[in-house]
């Protein structure tokens, strides 16, 4: 039986949400953490294809939006509350967002692919919007998305444009992607439709009408491009990016309004509840079961087997952790580095 979910409820929600996020991103990023030294990586087929393509359609992109997408949700419920208690929310954030670069910056010496310190470089332009009205960012959010699927398309049909080509690279690349996402999350937090998903049904019935033929088609174009072709196929994959994640959201947000999924994924939840710790940690993780494995190239099918392994790990971890602590341990120190020593009591 489907029922109402309570605020509380709804932060685990997110906290699932998360959890998922970060299982999806390791699909990509346990190839990278071993970093071919020399040679080229080789061409994939029979299985190894199989999964490829798979990762390509449903996982490509798509999950880091997911995860860019919560960070804005973040955003803007940390401002609020450090509003609430008499802060200054956009100071606040901001020396959050410097506290992240630093982290991301060391991080990068472990793992060349980091994304933390991107994030804080892109959250410093989420400031500004914090008192804009829901329709000035509504409307700022449609327009750049316009802006970056045209710039996308300018790529795939109009390449060697002179300098409309690099208008379209600087406007149409991930960078863009991730603000698009960060926004969005700020967006829905600051409407307040997170807490009220039964009140939206139509709304979020209408995204998924409009998304879901994009994702089949973008699907079906991934599925049957030529894979020599890597940058044409990445700025496919980049053009169903934002359509997919929409359409993977309200999906997540419906079925987790179910309470008996919710308590079913409620360990998912842990690791989403500390995901700035399993996140640093799955390089660490990563990078260890690859040595011991000894593995030269990580192919699709070890990605997977990695995947789980590190994912599962971490769901142990997380669930132990929470029944001693009540926050992550990097949790804890971007706490510290956000507020010093007379920073606020967890709620």
């Amino acid at each position: 039986m489907n029922s109402f979910v309570t605020q509380k409820e709804r932060i685990v929600s997110l906290d699932i949400i998360r959890g998922l996020a970060l299982f999806g991103i390791l699909f990509i990023n346990v190839a990278a953490f071993k970093i071919l030294v020399e040679g080229e990586l080789p061409e994939y087929s029979g299985i190894n294809g199989i999964i490829e393509t798979f990762i390509d359609i449903f996982i490509e992109k798509k999950f880091f939006s997911i995860f860019s997408f919560l960070f804005g949700v973040g955003f803007y419920i940390f401002a609020s509350r450090a509003e609430a208690r008499g802060d200054k929310p956009r100071w606040r954030f901001a020396r959050r967002l410097l506290a992240l670069l630093l982290i991301g910056i060391v991080h990068i010496i472990v793992f060349w692919g980091s994304i933390l310190s991107i994030y804080a470089i892109i959250g410093f332009l989420l400031i500004p919007f914090y008192n804009a009205k829901i329709s000035t960012i509504s409307k700022w959010l449609f327009a750049i998305i316009t802006v970056h699927v045209l710039c996308i398309l300018g790529q795939l049909f109009m390449p060697n444009q002179g300098a409309f080509s690099t208008v379209f690279g600087i406007l149409g690349n991930d960078v863009v992607t991730i603000f698009i996402m960060f926004l969005t999350g700020f967006l829905v937090a600051k409407a307040d439709w997170i807490n009220h998903i039964s009140e939206c049904s139509k709304q979020l019935k209408w995204i998924q009408f409009v998304t879901f033929p994009i994702f089949v088609g973008i699907s079906l174009w991934i599925g049957f491009a030529p894979k020599g072709d890597y940058q044409n196929l990445q700025l496919i994959i980049g053009l169903g990016v934002v359509p997919t994640t929409y359409f993977y959201l309200t999906c997540l947000f419906v079925m987790l309004e179910n309470k008996s999924i919710a308590k079913f994924l409620k360990p998912i939840g842990r690791v989403g509840q500390m995901a700035f710790t399993n996140y640093l940690a799955q390089s660490f993780i990563g990078l260890a079961i690859i040595s011991l494995m000894g593995l030269e190239v990580v192919s699709h099918s070890y990605v997977v087997i990695i995947a789980i392994l590190i994912f599962a790990i971490q769901i142990i971890f997380s669930v132990s952790w929470f029944k001693f602590f009540k926050m992550g341990p990097f949790e804890k120190l971007w706490r510290f580095m956000t507020y010093g020593r007379k920073a606020v009591p967890n709620k």
